[in-house]
């Protein structure tokens, strides 16, 4: 009998242990989801917050989705990411120079621009006034193409390289809206759609894995009892 249970007491205790330790990533990963949703609530209400003036010197790390507001206009120089939008199909972002009043080049994600609509489309423009929130987008990753520069396509909108290109500084607006609105194109403002929150998802493999790791435990128990017994 003491042998038995010395047998089952070695199984019970790894079977105890795993299942902590698997539940207990599971609660850590609830907890960094209430985390996560603190953090995207913030940022949309920052998103939506009244626009300021474009900073002089924009940092990623700080002013990210920073709503702003700049007058000026479009040079005309610009460069196409491909892109498609439920509902309209193929076409591109369009990714163009603005000259603000004060004579900074900077860019302006102008929105989308249906594969239709690219042949008539102009990107001059008197004085426009652009209001959107400064963005540096992570939708590359190492399986994107390099761009076409002869075809002036892009792939991903890659602030410093297209900065560099259309000798303008690295900093993206996104617009939310033109005043006047210019035609054909639909802006596509900065949202936390894109803002990844797998935590949930996290959790419910650790708990998953801890009810397995239970399972097995019990069976093994089982077939040690029932092996002694035998």
């Amino acid at each position: 009998m003491a042998g038995s249970v010395m047998r089952l007491l070695g199984p019970l205790v790894l079977g105890v242990a795993g299942v902590a330790v698997l539940a207990g990533l599971g609660f850590w990963q609830l907890s960094r989801l209430d985390e996560k949703q603190t953090i995207i609530a913030e940022i949309a209400a920052q998103i939506v917050a009244p626009p300021v003036a474009l900073p002089a010197a924009p940092e990623a790390g700080r002013d990210r989705y920073l709503p702003v507001q700049a007058e000026g206009r479009f040079t005309g120089e610009a460069v196409a990411v491909l892109a498609s939008q439920r509902g309209a199909g193929t076409g591109v972002h369009v990714i163009g120079v603005f000259q603000t009043g004060e004579g900074r080049r900077v860019l302006v994600d102008r929105g989308f621009l249906p594969d239709a609509a690219r042949a008539g489309f102009d990107g001059e423009s008197g004085v426009v006034t652009v209001r959107g929130n400064l963005h540096w987008p992570r939708d590359a990753d190492r399986f994107t193409p390099e761009p076409d520069l002869d075809r002036g396509l892009w792939f991903s909108r890659a602030v410093e390289p297209m900065a560099a290109h259309l000798d303008a500084e690295p900093v993206l607006i996104v617009a939310r809206t033109e005043t006047p609105p210019p035609p054909g194109l639909r802006p596509v403002p900065v949202g936390v759609e894109g803002i990844r929150n797998d935590h949930l998802e996290y959790a419910i493999t650790w708990f998953a894995l801890a009810l397995v790791w239970a399972g097995m435990t019990v069976f093994l128990m089982w077939r040690i009892r029932r092996e002694a017994s035998a």
